[in-house]
Formats: structure tokens, sequence, C-alpha cells
């Protein structure tokens, strides 16, 4: 089992998208938690096009009586056989009260290794109240998501140099870049941010906004760049990970 985080420094450059994407693209299944604490569901209002009612999210796993690997449960939602979905909060008002959760539900999603579920995390704007700070600590692998120009490279740097930090920063940190090339290439922002590119995806909105709003798929969607960038992504982001995972077994056996 693996938990992947996604999270930007400022702007829109696809956090939601990217992470809806990589679900439906999963080789595994997964679960999508929506953990960005600004509130409102991307995945109700935007992929299901508010076609499938709120009935329970983070807000009632946070305030529930029962455990939080019982209570996780009755807070999931089936979006296809391979992908399941804890929606995010309603209102941003409604973050506080998830401040307490997070690292129980990260004990929880941990617990998903014995169902054979992988966990992608939508974590959002990162630097809000409540933002799930312990999932993109202790995540797998944690993806800033950021475009190639400078404004989104400027507005990363402080948060790369806070990620990187042996002792505090995030357990494997790496760097998601939409539309790599434009006009920056991923070796110039990996060394601009001290971050390696883990992936990178085209700056396609048509096809990207079938994940982010329900969009018609545009022709060969299945077969586009933007899908076939999604499933590259998926091999990157688990190549990572092992990598990571080797690296922590060779250090202990050091």
């Amino acid at each position: 089992m693996a938990i992947i985080c996604l999270a930007s420094a400022s702007g829109s450059p696809g956090v939601t998208a990217t992470s809806v994407g990589l679900s439906f693209c999963w080789p595994r299944p997964v679960l999508l938690v929506e953990a960005d604490p600004t509130g409102g569901s991307g995945v109700l209002a935007g992929f299901l096009r508010g076609t499938t009612p709120y009935d329970a999210g983070l807000i009632e796993l946070a305030l529930s009586h029962l455990s939080t690997a019982d209570a996780l449960r009755d807070v999931v939602r089936p979006l296809s056989p391979n992908v399941s979905v804890v929606a995010g909060i309603r209102s941003h008002a409604q973050a506080p009260a998830l401040r307490d959760v997070w690292d129980p539900l990260l004990a929880a999603l941990r617990d998903l290794d014995d169902s054979g579920q992988d966990v992608i995390v939508d974590a959002g704007r990162l630097g809000l109240v409540a933002s799930p700070a312990p999932l993109l600590d202790a995540a797998d692998v944690t993806l800033l998501v950021t475009r190639a120009t400078l404004p989104a490279i400027s507005a990363a740097r402080s948060w790369a140099e806070t990620a990187r930090q042996p002792a505090t920063g995030w357990r494997h940190p790496g760097l998601l870049l939409i539309g790599e090339g434009q006009p920056y290439r991923a070796s110039e922002v990996a060394k601009a941010l001290g971050i390696p590119v883990v992936a990178d995806l085209p700056d396609d909105p048509a096809a990207a906004a079938v994940y982010h709003r329900g969009a018609a798929p545009p022709k060969r969607f299945d077969t586009g760049p933007y899908v076939r960038g999604l499933q590259t992504t998926v091999l990157s982001v688990q190549a990572h990970i092992a990598r990571g995972r080797f690296a922590l077994v060779d250090g202990a056996r050091a």
C-alpha cells in the first residue's frame, strides 16, 4: 500500500484534476481523499457535475464517535469498481474541525494495506488552516504540483525549502510539473527548487476538464497525450516510491 499526496503552493496548477486522473489510471484499487481544507468537493461538484449529493465525508469522519478506522468505512463512497472517494468538507468554516483528524486518519489509511488499497490525497493549497500536514509529511511520496512558469516556481520556492528539510520536511518529496518546457525544462525547475521532478503532464485544459469538471472527453481522449501522461506518471510515482523504500532498507542495513 502507498499513500500519495498532491499539493500546490499557489494558484490552480491542476491538483484536483491530476488527483482524480491518477486515481482512474491507477492499476490497483485506490481511495481518493479530498483533504483540501478550502471546502467544497471537487469530485462531487466537478467530476460528477453535481449529480451525486453530499451525504458523508471528512467532516462526518472528524465528528464521529466511532474509531477513525470504523468511521472511515462509513464515509467512503465508490466512484468506479477500482476507485472510491472520501469527499471533502462542505465549507471552509468546517476546516478547524479537521485539525485533530489527520493523525488518526493517517493510521487508518496505513491499515488499508490489508485490503490491497492505495491512497491518493488531494491536499489542495499549502499553508491553509487545518492543512493535512501529517499526511504530507508521512506520505510515501508528496508531490508539489507546479507549472513551469517563473511566477509558479517563485511561489513554490519557499515550500520546496520546507519540504526538503531532513528532520522536519516531507518524507519523500517530489515535483509534478504541468506544462514542462513552457518555458522552463524539468531539469531547470528541479535545480531551482532542489527537488526532483518525478513526472510531468501536458498543459491540456480540455483533457484536464474531464476530471476537473466532468466535461465531455475530447476526441481520442483515451489515447491522447494527457491520458498517456497520467499513465506515465503512475509508473514514475511507483518507481519513486520503490526507490525511497529501497533507500530506507539499505540505510537500515548499513
